[in-house]
């Protein structure tokens, strides 16, 4: 795709299906000719102007608005024309062909479909947006909750970006630095010490800190995280769904065995999404389909970020339900990757008031009733606790899990750094100015300063056509 991106492009840029209003949006070099042969008058820049859309024959497509944006001043930052007529699939199809058909007669060589993401491609390749700005497009677009969509916005009107250039210039004044000391080696002037190189570092790891804390709420924001809810069958699992939705979505009986499969649902607590999943009931099944539904429940524990250990308050004096719970536990432990939290939950406190047993090492515990609600605000309080979140501030941005990793990458370069500066009486400085120059690449792969084609391709491939 980067290697076509001079090529003119079209493309219906407004969502599959029928509305009010539907756009064909094209961009290049030098539209105004095209405009003149598609549309047959000249467009004023920036100015609807409402006129019939022709078709070969002369007789009218439709009737809407045509408005004319000439490079830098558009989204793509090249000329853009929009042609913005009944949001009826027949007639945007219509439209594009049309504009492919003038083009090929001559009117715009080389006219070609747009591929996904391409517009905002060009604007990113032509400097309207940075890489982070242009993911924040599809993020806002994307966005399953309204904290999400602010979040995203924030990131499109460049918050993020700021904060990453702000790292970047204090990166590159440190740089600067152990650079001189290196080039200028017969001088005996301690430029470091001079200038404060230790705590310039020091200061900057303190910054990109804050970054850090920031973009992993905001990677909340945007991803969410995903909550299983194990246990045994009828400990009230797909009772807990329901109540968490406040929809009846899985099918509640006192038969065992009842769910044979996962039953998902996207709820949001403070904004954040969480991606909760209800589980066939962990027990040894002779039946088929229920045992295909248990390995299905093991594989979903396997990926969670969260697990919801639900137990049966009425029945922790059995010693077979007793026993039978220790060996869950003990399978999750084997199974669930290092820092997952597992919070066990012991349901139907409506029915057995008696306290549950003490939590288990390094799990939360919670007493609730599906049933009722009892309890299910504290549930939504520790699960946003176990996974990170903290109150919202109003500066919050959405960040995606790369820009994470490359913020973990900058973190882990900067301590090497302080290790090589702080090391000995004589820091290696070939070392420490490598360690920085490898954390400055990290920053700008944030922002798309620096980057491979294939990641950039990778980023835009995952937008829809019209944008």
């Amino acid at each position: 795709m980067l290697a076509r991106h001079h090529d003119p492009i079209a493309a219906i840029a407004t969502a599959p299906g029928r509305g009010a209003v539907g756009i064909v949006r094209v961009s290049g070099r030098a539209l105004q000719p095209f405009a003149q042969a598609l549309l047959g008058r000249a467009l004023q820049p920036r100015h609807a102007h409402y006129l019939p859309f022709a078709g070969d024959d002369g007789q009218p497509i439709d009737h809407g608005l045509a408005l004319y944006f000439p490079a830098p001043h558009s989204y793509t930052g090249e000329d853009v024309l929009e042609l913005q007529a009944h949001g009826g699939p027949v007639v945007l199809q219509l439209l594009l062909s049309r504009c492919l058909q003038v083009a090929a007669a001559g009117a715009l060589a080389g006219l070609r479909l747009a591929e996904p993401g391409e517009f905002t491609q060009r604007a990113f390749l032509n400097d309207k947006l940075d890489l982070a700005q242009a993911e924040a497009v599809a993020d806002l677009i994307d966005a399953s909750t309204e904290a999400a969509a602010r979040g995203a916005s924030r990131s499109l009107a460049g918050a993020f970006s700021a904060e990453i250039h702000a790292l970047l210039d204090a990166l590159v004044h440190l740089r600067m630095l152990v650079e001189a000391t290196l080039d200028f080696p017969e001088e005996e002037i301690d430029f470091l010490r001079k200038a404060d190189a230790a705590g310039q570092l020091a200061r900057l790891q303190q910054l990109l800190a804050g970054v850090l804390q920031r973009a992993t709420q905001g990677a909340l924001l945007r991803e969410g995280i995903k909550v299983v809810i194990a246990g045994q069958p009828n400990a009230g699992k797909s009772s807990l769904l329901n109540a968490l939705a406040g929809a009846e979505l899985a099918i509640v009986t006192p038969i065992a065995g009842t769910t044979r499969d996962k039953v998902q649902q996207t709820i949001q607590i403070e904004g954040v999404p969480l991606h909760v999943i209800d589980t066939a009931g962990l027990r040894e099944a002779g039946d088929e389909v229920e045992r295909i539904g248990i390995e299905r429940a093991w594989d979903e524990i396997a990926g969670a970020d969260a697990v919801l250990f639900l137990h049966d308050l009425t029945r922790q004096h059995e010693s077979d339900y007793a026993s039978a719970d220790r060996a869950i536990a003990a399978t999750l432990q084997g199974t669930l990757p290092a820092g997952v939290p597992v919070i066990d939950v012991w349901n139907k406190s409506d029915a057995a008031p008696t306290p549950p047993p003490a939590a288990a090492p390094g799990h939360a515990s919670i007493r609730l009733s599906a049933l009722t609600g009892d309890g299910l605000d504290d549930l939504r309080r520790t699960l946003l606790q176990v996974a990170g979140w903290q109150a919202a501030p109003e500066g919050v941005y959405l960040a995606r899990a790369r820009h994470l990793q490359a913020l973990h990458a900058v973190d882990a370069h900067l301590m090497e750094a302080a290790a090589q500066l702080h090391g000995s009486r004589q820091p290696a400085l070939d070392l420490l100015a490598e360690e920085l120059r490898l954390a400055q690449n990290a920053l700008n792969g944030i922002t798309g300063e620096f980057g491979a084609d294939d990641l950039l391709g990778v980023i835009f491939s995952r937008f829809c056509i019209g944008k």
